[in-house]
C-alpha cells in the first residue's frame, strides 16, 4: 500500500499534535485548549497544502526552493506572533 502526500501530510500533521497532547499528562506548564490544538491543526494543514501545491505546480527547483522558504517563513512569523506576541499585534491577544 502506498501512501498519497494527502495522507503524508495529515499523519505528519496528527504526530505533531500529539507532542503537546502528551505532554499535556505529564507537566502543567503545557496547558492547550481545544482551540489552541484546532489553530495549531489549521496552521500546520496550510503550511502543508501550500508546500504540496507548491511542488506540483512549480518545475524549476530553485522556484520551489524560494517559495517554499517564503511559506515557512510567513509560518514561523504567525507561529511565534500568535505564541508569544512578538509584534504585539491583536492576533497575540495584546
Amino acid at each position: 500500500m502506498t501512501l498519497s502526500r494527502t495522507h503524508i501530510i495529515l499523519f505528519s500533521i496528527a504526530t505533531l499534535l500529539l507532542v503537546p497532547f502528551i505532554a499535556m499528562q505529564f507537566s502543567s506548564e503545557v496547558q492547550w485548549s481545544a482551540f489552541d490544538f484546532l489553530v495549531a491543526g489549521i496552521l500546520l494543514s496550510s503550511l502543508g497544502f501550500s508546500i504540496n501545491f507548491i511542488l506540483k505546480k512549480s518545475k524549476e527547483a530553485q522556484k520551489r526552493l524560494l517559495w517554499v522558504s517564503v511559506i515557512v517563513g510567513l509560518f514561523l512569523l504567525l507561529w511565534a506572533e500568535i505564541a508569544v506576541g512578538v509584534f504585539g499585534s491583536p492576533i497575540a491577544g495584546s
